[in-house]
Formats: C-alpha cells, structure tokens, sequence
C-alpha cells in the first residue's frame, strides 16, 4: 500500500538526513525551494499529506508557504522546525486552524519522522483515496471512522491519586458504561499497573521495541496489551526506569495515536514530572485530567501546572478533579486559588482502594453500590459528554486560611 508524500522544505544539512529517515519508513519524499514550487506541487498531487518546513530562516517566507498549504483546498498541515526562542512568534502568526504543528531544534530525524507518522494519523486517510496512512495489518469494518478519546491522567506532585483515578476512571468507562477502554501505564519511573491489576509476564513497549531493533517484528499498543478481568486491555510501557532510552517520545505519541482506532477511549497514567515524554503525550490528549486532593502542597502544584500548561498549549484541555474531597480544603477555595472548576469530585475511598488492590481489581467491580463508585460513574460520564443524574455534593472541608491561601498562590 502506498504510503503518503512529505514536502520538504528545510535547509539542505537538516534536509538530508530526514529525507532519508523518512524514504526508510516508506513516505515518498518532495523537496521545494520556493513557494511557487509547493504550490504547483499540490495542484499536480492529492497524495501530500504533511509539509515540513523552516520557521527560522525567514518568517514572511514561511508565511507564504502556508498559505500555500491553506489555499490547496484541502487540509495539508504544516511541521514547522524552529528554535525555542522562534517559537512564540511562530504560533502567534499561526491562526488558520490547520492543525499546524511545531518542533523545536536540536532535534533527530528519528523524532521527526515519529512526528510525521502522528500526524499522518491524525488525518486518517489518503486524500487519493489509497486507504490507511500506516503500513499496517487489515482494518476492521469500522477501521478509520473510529477515533478514540484520548485522556491524559497527570499532576506534577505524587501522593494525588492519579493512578487511582486513572484505572477506577478506565473501570467505569469498560464496565458501567460499556466502552471499549485501553489504559496505558506511562510512568516510566513508579508505575505499578499491570502489578496492582495481578497482571503477570507483561511484554513491554520497551521489551518490543528493544526486540525490534534486533530484527523483531513491529508491535502496536493493542497488540502489547493484556487483558484485565474486568475487560480493560492494559499497555506498560516499561517495568524498569532505567532502560527507557528506546521509548522516544513522538513515537509514542504515534503508537497512542495509532491505537485510537480499535478503542473507544484511551486513557493514560503519566509520571508527575514535564519531561519530553510527557509533554508529547499532552499533544496527543483530548483532555488532561488533573487529580488535586485538598491539602496546600497538592494546590500548589496544580497551580503550578496551570501556569506552564499556557506555555505548553495545553491549559484549554485541563480539567481539575478534587480526589478525597470529604477532607481538607473545600472544594470552593480550590476552584479559586487553583483557577480551574471542579471537573469531578471523587470522596475518599478509605480501606476500599487497598482491599479492591489486594484483589487486583478496582473499586467499581468489588463495591458496586457503594458512594465512591457514583463519584467514577459521574467522571466517565463527563468524559463522555453524557449529562450525568445528579448527585448531592461531596461535603466540604475546612475553608482554605488566608495564610495558606496566599502560600499556594506562591
């Protein structure tokens, strides 16, 4: 199957080597000069579906390459490679909505072509009508029309619950309200999924792409993941936070985009810290889910995250969830300091959570009936964008001091 055309329009040294990692992966490679060039390059073919260009050398040229792009009369997104420092100009002159995308140097032609493979992805199919982007097996029925939900489970300080919220929130969804859920272990450093669900001999993604290096075959997240009883299908990325050199960053973003299709949400637990794996899981997410309990050290990074999340392009798609909302800060002081409404409240599950763990289950298939299960059937709910039963509010803690208040603005 014939796989799409990348423009290329890059200054000769970088244009070599990603031209060359990108004719390695099977994308068929069209280098441009000039504006005219690209613009007679999209009237003669329907097969480009990425331009990668440079938004350092010259802005009012790369401008004019993208209105090229945006005057092709189809939806042809831009990879523009840039400094750092480029990097605000560039965005705030980029306003058409075109899914324009951005890499700031130094970078690698691997992470480049990693970046294409998403974004290909994300278009779903060949405007020539050729079928699916990705060298891949046959795609079901539904194949390309189906698009996940991806859900991003992060908060910068540990000790919040947000692997709590993240397999409880997956549980919900699989099983209360019959979607088809994979959750992905994306805590490189203490993730504990697979062994908090009893899930044994787990192949990594490291295991597989580590494998693959050495002549293995190409394995995608659906194929890695194991099935749970309740239903959900588990991916780990890694079991040892030593050797996760292999885990480049966008080529996870691509193997998360790449499972949208056989899924109906994705939700993934990430480590509580902004490295680059991180950050191009935020790029693939839907919506981030910042678990916050109601305790100063805990608003205070919630603060923090809402901050640099302006910076990363992400702060639109956050949404706060109170976890142990009983207890501690009321919910309304949260909601001011932090900045951010109550997505969801989750009240505290107490003995529950360590009793389902040591079943390797979740709460919502061992306490069905109990409060705490409403609190996830509530967040799958709005997740969904399905208006959930009301429910009587979680009862409110002490109000934050002034004091304390003040410090978690700090």
């Amino acid at each position: 199957m014939a796989r799409p055309a990348v423009v290329i329009a890059l200054p000769p040294s970088e244009s070599l080597p990603v031209s060359a990692e990108l004719r390695e992966a099977g994308f068929e490679l069209v280098a441009v000069e000039e504006p005219d060039e690209l613009v007679a390059t999209l009237a003669s073919r329907r097969d480009v579906a990425v331009a990668i260009l440079d938004g350092e050398a010259d802005e009012e040229l790369t401008g004019e390459y993208w209105f090229a792009l945006q005057n092709a009369g189809r939806p042809i997104p831009a990879l523009t490679v840039l400094s750092a420092g480029a990097y605000q100009r560039m965005v705030e002159m980029d306003d058409d909505g075109s899914g324009n995308e951005y890499f700031t140097r130094p970078y690698t032609a691997e992470s480049i072509r990693w970046r294409v493979e998403a974004m290909c992805i994300r278009r779903e199919t060949v405007d020539d009508g050729s079928g699916p982007v990705l060298q891949a097996g046959p795609v079901g029925h539904d194949g390309w029309s189906r698009r996940a939900t991806v859900i991003a489970v992060f908060n910068p300080k540990g000790g919040v619950g947000k692997t709590t919220v993240a397999t409880n929130l997956a549980s919900s969804l699989q099983a209360r309200k019959g979607k088809s859920v994979l959750l992905v272990d994306a805590d490189t450093v203490t993730g504990h999924v697979t062994t908090s669900f009893g899930i044994e001999a787990v192949r990594t993604v490291a295991d597989s792409w580590r494998d693959e290096t050495e002549g293995g075959p190409a394995e995608s997240l659906t194929e890695l993941a194991s099935e749970h009883g309740s239903g959900l299908r588990v991916a780990s990325l890694t079991d040892s936070p030593i050797h996760t050199e292999v885990l480049e960053p966008a080529r996870v973003a691509a193997a998360i985009a790449a499972a949208r299709r056989g899924f109906d949400v994705i939700v993934v637990d990430l480590h509580p810290s902004y490295s680059t794996l991180n950050r191009a899981i935020f790029e693939e997410a839907d919506r981030i889910l910042v678990p916050v309990t109601p305790d100063v050290p805990a608003i205070r990074a919630a603060v923090q995250l809402r901050d640099v999340a302006g910076a990363l392009g992400c702060r639109e798609r956050l949404s706060m969830v109170v976890n142990r909302a009983n207890s501690g800060v009321s919910v309304a002081d949260m909601e001011r300091t932090v900045g951010m409404p109550a997505f969801a409240q989750i009240r505290s599950g107490g003995l529950l959570f360590v009793r389902a763990a040591n079943e390797g289950r979740t709460v919502i298939e061992m306490f069905p009936r109990e409060r705490i299960t409403s609190d996830f059937d509530t967040l799958a709910d709005r997740v969904l964008g399905v208006s959930a039963k009301s429910e009587p509010a979680v009862k409110a803690g002490f109000r934050l001091p002034s004091r304390a208040r003040v410090a978690a603005r700090a």
